[in-house]
């Protein structure tokens, strides 16, 4: 009998060859804030090694919303190289969806080119830069950028969105009352709290019309004492519910406060440090080497560590949930699946080997070979994400940190 992760399925109006989507792990392979040949060769060897749809990460809605030189930014002078990059993704047989999304606070003047915005002002530590409060009509544009972006998303060819509204990201920003602020009708309350929210799933489904697929990346918890916790998390799942988001992709972390709640395990720090410009980053690079388990505590690994907090959504919804968080083995992405989930999300199990999923599928293989050091983790933030077994000629202080960690 067929595996379920190998059987076809539906979100909103689109539909997969099967159960598994490349997750919207950041790949900084978008020079210029535009496609690159590595983006097109990564994504399209996913789409050859078996998965049922792709997913372009952390694509900023405007210049505002960019954290990094390696990331897209979505606009009109680069569809036409979209359209190749998704034009390449169908001829291998998978579907191709763009994670949309703005990084709020956590950016710097240099690479968003003003001054950061979010949905409270303050000071970013990890820029680090002053921030400035988004003013009412600034908040109504970028609602509406959301909606370009997938009209634009169409054009392009791509047959999904997927909405960053977690993470600590600015949707995530109004949400939690750790970075929200704010005295007005978008502060305070969850429910004004979620107003923004709102105003972006309002644009975004008017522009996803009949024919696009609408994700939406929320937080089951933002990982810390004075960020959203779980009770809350699920009344944001059961609007976006309501406001007719086609599934949820079910995550948790806060990239500011809690960021290895996201991804588990310990940050590789000599890594992270290692591939920092010095030029512009001497200060936190001294930092980590003070202070680096401090700053960054590892949270313990094991497969499948979302779980038991997903299950409770799908008690709680009736829509397509997809399940991310420490897929590598056959045995637990059929265990979710049994659980009444509708996709699996994986990113570190197809940056270790671009085929997982035809080996899984033609037994060759039943787990992947990650073994979690997390070296693509502490990389991604400099270079291109790879796995280290990708890397020639590695320092031998990184190789003895991955052998550690591997242990």
């Amino acid at each position: 009998m067929e595996s379920p992760i190998f059987t076809p399925c539906t979100i909103g109006p689109v539909t997969l060859r099967n159960r598994v989507i490349r997750s919207a792990a950041f790949e900084n392979m978008a020079y210029g804030n535009r496609p690159s040949q590595e983006l097109y060769d990564y994504h399209t060897a996913v789409a050859r090694g078996g998965v049922g749809m792709t997913t372009v990460a952390y694509t900023a809605v405007a210049e505002s919303g960019l954290s990094f030189n390696g990331q897209l930014w979505i606009r009109e002078e680069i569809i036409p190289e979209l359209s190749r990059l998704t034009d390449g993704i169908h001829a291998e047989g998978a579907k191709a969806s763009i994670q949309l999304g703005h990084c709020g606070n956590m950016t710097h003047r240099a690479t968003c080119h003003c001054t950061p915005v979010g949905a409270s002002g303050g000071f970013n530590l990890y820029s680090p830069t002053f921030v400035r409060k988004l003013r009412k009509d600034e908040i109504y544009q970028l609602a509406k950028d959301f909606g370009n972006a997938v009209r634009l998303a169409r054009k392009a060819g791509f047959d999904c969105v997927e909405i960053h509204a977690g993470h600590g990201y600015l949707i995530s920003q109004f949400l939690s009352p750790y970075t929200n602020r704010r005295h007005d009708e978008f502060g305070g309350s969850l429910d004004n709290r979620m107003r923004f929210m709102r105003l972006v799933m309002k644009e975004v489904m008017e522009a996803a019309g009949d024919d696009i697929g609408v994700l939406v990346k929320v937080n089951m918890h933002d990982g810390f004492r004075r960020g959203m916790q779980t009770e809350e998390c699920i009344k944001v799942a059961q609007e976006l519910e309501r406001l007719g988001a086609h599934a949820l992709v079910l995550s948790a972390g806060f990239v500011s406060k809690a960021p290895m709640e996201v991804m588990r395990g310990a940050m590789p720090i000599k890594t992270l440090a290692y591939y920092m410009d010095m030029r512009h980053f001497w200060w936190l690079k001294a930092m980590l080497a003070l202070i680096g388990r401090i700053m960054i505590p590892t949270v313990p690994y094991s497969d499948g560590y979302f779980l038991e907090d997903a299950k409770k959504f799908r008690a709680a919804l009736k829509m397509p949930l997809v399940y991310v968080g420490g897929l590598t083995s056959k045995a637990k992405m059929e265990e979710v699946l049994e659980a009444g989930f509708t996709g699996l999300q994986m990113a570190r199990a197809l940056v270790h080997d671009t085929d997982f999923v035809n080996k899984l599928k033609s037994g060759e293989l039943e787990c992947s070979g990650c073994r979690h050091s997390n070296y693509c983790i502490g990389r991604m933030y400099t270079l291109q994400m790879r796995c280290h077994h990708c890397v020639e000629n590695l320092p031998a202080k990184l190789q003895r940190e991955i052998e550690k960690a591997e242990q």
